[in-house]
């Protein structure tokens, strides 16, 4: 009998297929198939937990004790610790290299408690204008003996990196867009002096990642991170499954193409 997540999923497919028009386009199909990954990708997700609990299996975060459904985005990647893996080394050569990371657009805490546990020694501003996103953030930094590291914070103003000047700090930025009006150096010339990863949507803001380059161009030495594809140690269970569930483990929901940009301060604060 199909449970009730699959049962909303089919119920889903059900009306978006009859809304279709008598000649579908590629577009129906897409959005169709969409719709479909997601509700494997959280089968995925339930399967996971059931054989691990919510504890991350590999990556920078092994071991963190994480949640059962994500405030945003794909949970079983985040899980795996393949989500956004291209970003790992980058978080490696920052280790005892920054005092302060500041995560504005938290979510549930998986960067924000991931760097607090990764960085010892630097305390983590984790800022969500979501109020449930903020409240997941400090029970995840409770449960895994972090919350005294982890300050959680909710709309953050352009200008708040000031309160950071001349402090050794991370800026991680993944907003949906509104990485164009956060991050704005003429309003907070102490960005100057920090290392950035920001994620740019030009899906949902054109000219954000042109934007960014023109602002840090003469601040920051800039380096275009694309997504790769993914080669992780699966789980014994996920090995027997089919391949088109290995690469749905991995999936990260995208729409388009979303890059970071990895900016190191050409005159890093001491």
């Amino acid at each position: 009998m199909a449970g009730p997540f699959t049962a909303r999923a089919a119920g889903l497919v059900r009306q978006m297929v009859a809304g279709w028009p008598p000649e579908p386009d590629i577009d129906h199909l897409n959005n169709l198939l969409r719709l479909a990954a997601r509700w494997r990708s959280g089968a995925l997700a339930r399967t996971y937990i059931s054989h691990h609990g919510p504890r991350i299996w590999g990556g920078p975060f092994a071991g963190m004790d994480f949640v059962e459904s994500s405030t945003e985005g794909a949970l079983i990647p985040k899980l795996l610790g393949t989500y956004e893996s291209e970003l790992h080394p980058h978080f490696a050569a920052l280790i005892g290299a920054v005092d302060d990371v500041i995560d504005v657009g938290c979510a549930e805490g998986y960067y924000a408690v991931g760097l607090a546990r990764l960085m010892p020694d630097a305390t983590v501003h984790a800022y969500d204008i979501d109020e449930k996103a903020r409240a997941a953030c400090a029970d995840l930094a409770r449960r895994n003996g972090v919350g005294d590291r982890v300050r959680v914070g909710a709309e953050f103003k352009p200008d708040g990196f000031e309160a950071f000047a001349g402090r050794r700090a991370l800026v991680l930025v993944d907003a949906e867009g509104a990485e164009v009006d956060i991050l704005q150096p003429a309003l907070s010339p102490a960005l100057g002096g920090m290392h950035v990863i920001v994620e740019t949507h030009d899906l949902y803001r054109p000219g954000a990642m042109a934007t960014l380059l023109q602002r840090f161009s003469p601040t920051h030495d800039i380096v275009r991170v694309d997504q790769q594809p993914k080669t992780f140690d699966m789980p014994d269970w996920l090995k027997s499954f089919a391949h088109l569930d290995q690469l749905l483990a991995v999936w990260e929901w995208r729409i388009r193409p979303t890059p970071w940009l990895v900016m190191t301060p050409k005159t890093p604060n001491a």
